[in-house]
């Protein structure tokens, strides 16, 4: 799969509040897909496998099959990749710029300039 593709998924994937909802269950373990479900009331147990399909396809989570259990893991790696693409790039240059506001307002007070 092409790289561009990938992204694509993994934005697509994100795009949906149910999924972000399942990705945030599944941030400090993993859950079997029975139990997502029941933390979802308001989805059907159809509604949810397809939210998993997509967050798997999205390569956003692992799944493990146990006997009859389903185990579904968060994948953090691809969050990672977008942070470090997108995120720390854009919000590079406004710490920076607070920081010399900072630094610029701290000396003013030192300086009892205002």
């Amino acid at each position: 799969m092409v790289q561009d593709e990938r992204q694509e998924r993994i934005f697509r994937a994100l795009a949906d509040n149910s999924r972000r909802k399942i990705l945030d269950l599944l941030r400090d373990r993993a859950m079997t897909t029975g139990r997502i479900c029941g933390k979802l009331p308001e989805l059907d147990r159809c509604t949810t496998m397809q939210h998993l399909r997509v967050l798997e396809r999205a390569g956003l989570i692992i799944v493990r099959r146990e006997g009859r259990l389903r185990w579904n893991y968060l994948d953090s790696t691809p969050i990672q990749r977008i942070y470090d693409r997108w995120i720390i790039r854009y919000a590079r240059p406004s710490v920076e710029l607070l920081t010399r506001l900072k630094n610029d307002l701290e000396e003013g007070s030192v300086t009892g300039k205002r």
